[in-house]
């Protein structure tokens, strides 16, 4: 007896948008099992992990503060990923953009120019379009795999934030911490309710939300890519550019992981540290799947994945549960959406061995 699995001929969907549902459903049940195997109360492990984050209205607002990059790296990422071109690199971009608009926050270190604050917003960009741009070139110009230059770049962007917060950028009264000096007011995004963190970045998440959406579905350049993705023989049969979707879906992802960055630095950390991003560029990439390319998913699921970091913390303080447990969640999700996937679109046979 041995398993084959079948293309289906039309996978189904309905389940196709039912799936991520199933997935955290099923992320779900495996976290209750989780949870009794580490010797903890599942319905407590589950009320501290998903509920406690929630109680009041600074854990709402922490959420969407938490959910703001995610938005912005997976909407920019699911405009390359409908072309099947798999940039891989978001954190890497997210840490340029960063830089980028915080060298912005430094330099002009007490200015008082209305300016100050979108100056560092396009730099940051700029930045990431910047980071994107090197596997966009290797791709189109010398055949490289994205997905690797690209998931490189990640580790190169890391080491140059480091160099920078101990060396050159290096706040000289930061009592030897690896950071920069804080930016001042002018530098910083405006908080939207007193008493949070949230800030103006939840805007801009929300605004390339809607970008997004028109870009895909109403526009040629979208349509284009969304052929190139689906079939690529009949795209470039229709004359379609393979290498203006690959450049187009890199920098588009590359320009809103830079913002992410910038909404990071100008936002609740306030400054460059070597801890900028706790893999939000990474994480979006389960974002866009969950939320199946789509922007409004997308929306849902970066609150989702948002509640996933948050749930982190609180098992940390209040089950003695290492942070590292909210990576655990977010790989079940994963895993259950990608199988989900498997069954949708092939089929399981059951075959019979025959001796000869």
């Amino acid at each position: 007896m041995w398993l084959r699995f079948e293309p289906r001929a039309e996978p189904s969907r309905l389940m196709r948008y039912l799936s991520p549902i199933i997935a955290v459903a099923l992320m779900l049940a495996s976290g209750m099992v989780l949870f009794m195997l580490l010797g903890k109360s599942p319905m407590e492990g589950f009320k501290v992990f998903f509920l406690n984050p929630l109680k009041d209205s600074y854990g709402v607002a922490e959420l969407f503060l938490k959910a703001t990059p995610l938005m912005l790296c997976a909407v920019g990422l699911a405009v390359g990923f409908r072309a099947n071109v798999w940039n891989i690199g978001a954190e890497g971009q997210l840490l340029v953009g960063a830089l980028a608009g915080g060298w912005l926050a430094l330099h002009f270190e007490g200015s008082n120019s209305p300016l100050l604050l979108p100056g560092m917003i396009v730099a940051g960009a700029l930045g990431g379009m910047l980071w994107a741009s090197i596997p966009a070139l290797l791709r189109t110009r010398f055949n490289a795999n994205e997905i690797l230059t690209s998931l490189m770049l990640v580790y190169i962007a890391e080491l140059m934030v480091s160099w920078l917060v101990h060396g050159p950028w290096k706040d000289p009264d930061g009592f030897n911490f690896p950071q920069t000096k804080l930016f001042t007011a002018k530098a910083l995004l405006p908080v939207l309710m007193p008493g949070t963190r949230v800030n103006a970045a939840l805007f801009i998440a929300i605004a390339a939300l809607i970008a997004g959406w028109v870009f895909m579905n109403r526009s040629f350049m979208g349509y284009q890519m969304k052929v190139a993705g689906q079939a690529e023989h009949a795209s470039r049969y229709a004359g379609f550019s393979a290498k203006r979707s690959v450049w187009l879906g890199m920098l588009v992802g590359g320009g809103m992981a830079g913002i992410a960055g910038i909404s990071e630095v100008a936002g609740p950390i306030g400054q460059i540290t070597e801890h900028i991003s706790p893999g939000y560029g990474f994480a979006a990439m389960i974002v866009a799947f969950v939320g199946r390319l789509s922007p409004v998913g997308i929306f849902f699921a970066s609150l989702l994945m948002a509640l996933l970091y948050m749930g982190g913390e609180q098992a940390q303080q209040y089950l003695n549960l290492p942070y590292s447990i909210s990576k655990v969640f977010q790989g079940m999700l994963l895993f259950f959406l990608l199988g989900s996937d498997v069954f949708i679109n092939f089929r399981v046979r059951l075959l019979r061995r025959i001796n000869k």
